[in-house]
């Protein structure tokens, strides 16, 4: 009777464990590296980069904060200038009709830009790091001065949709369901669930516990990013680390050189390519996972 009871026991976790949808497994580091596969330096000569942002033709920008500039990667490796006047552009997201969406500091504006670099505004009088823009054009956008997130949806007025943070950084899952939001100062990142109006809910500590840089004692948590599987990566002094969908750590990426890493996307053709922003240069690295494109139809199982 024992032994059949050890058998069931078994038979049940290995029917358990083949009946798990792909994303709930374990996803350790090492199933993500490619073996001989490091960073490797895309541009070079900046004061201070951020806000990588891919289109689906390939290209990525990036912007360049003291020198007010937005950059472009085309395809081929291409570094040209994009913007030559950015009104202090931070975080930057590709939306419908491939517009480019930019948070500027200095004008105090969220805008987006056309693919000849013309400019609309989209939102005045506003104090803004880095935003996420949906499929149908709304736009979530952190205000650290005030300790808020902002919502602007395509039609109606903005609002504000969570305050008493100290936000940094803003993603959204794949399936454009829930929000992530950084505080640099927390071993965890917030989660919210979007509702259908905008306005969030259910505001839970995830993600955690952010593995600390040796000497500190937070975080610094900054720029983020989702692949089609799930997993979140999030820029921070340690490196970029990397979670599953159930919030557990994968592991760390170790940062393509010393200083601060301000943030991290997918880019390239086919979306394989992990690219970071890190101080005056831009770097990227291959990996076995594609990222998540929000203006185009989800891939989240």
């Amino acid at each position: 009777m024992k032994n059949s009871s050890i058998g069931l026991v078994a038979f049940v976790a290995l029917t358990w464990a083949t009946l798990q949808p792909a994303w709930a497994q374990d996803m350790p580091l090492h199933d993500l590296l490619i073996p001989g596969e490091g960073w490797s330096l895309v541009a070079e000569g900046f004061k201070f980069t951020e806000g990588p942002a891919a289109d689906d033709q390939g290209n990525l920008f990036f912007t360049d904060i003291p020198n007010n500039k937005i950059h472009k990667v085309d395809a081929q490796g291409k570094v040209s200038v994009f913007v030559e006047n950015s009104q202090g552009a931070n975080g930057l997201m590709i939306g419908p009709e491939g517009k480019l969406f930019a948070c500027q500091n200095s004008s105090k504006k969220i805008v987006a830009f056309d693919t000849e670099g013309n400019v609309q505004t989209i939102a005045e009088n506003v104090a803004s790091n880095d935003l996420v823009v949906l499929r149908r054009g709304d736009i979530y956008f952190t205000d650290p001065p005030g300790g808020k997130v902002w919502f602007i949806p395509l039609r109606g007025r903005n609002a504000v949709v969570a305050d008493g943070l100290k936000p940094n950084g803003i993603i959204m899952w794949a399936d454009q369901s829930t929000l992530v939001v950084t505080d640099r100062d927390e071993p965890h990142l917030w989660t919210f669930r979007m509702e259908a109006d905008g306005k969030l809910s259910n505001k839970e500590r995830y993600y955690m516990p952010l593995q600390l840089a040796s000497g500190t004692e937070r975080p610094g948590s900054d720029g983020m990013t989702i692949d089609q599987a799930g997993r979140l990566y999030v820029a921070t002094r340690a490196g970029i680390q990397v979670f599953d969908p159930t919030g557990r750590p994968s592991g760390t990426i170790l940062k393509p050189q010393n200083g601060p890493l301000s943030n991290v996307t997918f880019g390239g053709r086919d979306l394989q390519y992990l690219y970071s922003t890190t101080g005056d240069k831009v770097f990227r690295r291959k990996v076995n996972a594609k990222g998540v494109l929000y203006f185009l139809p989800s891939k989240q199982p």
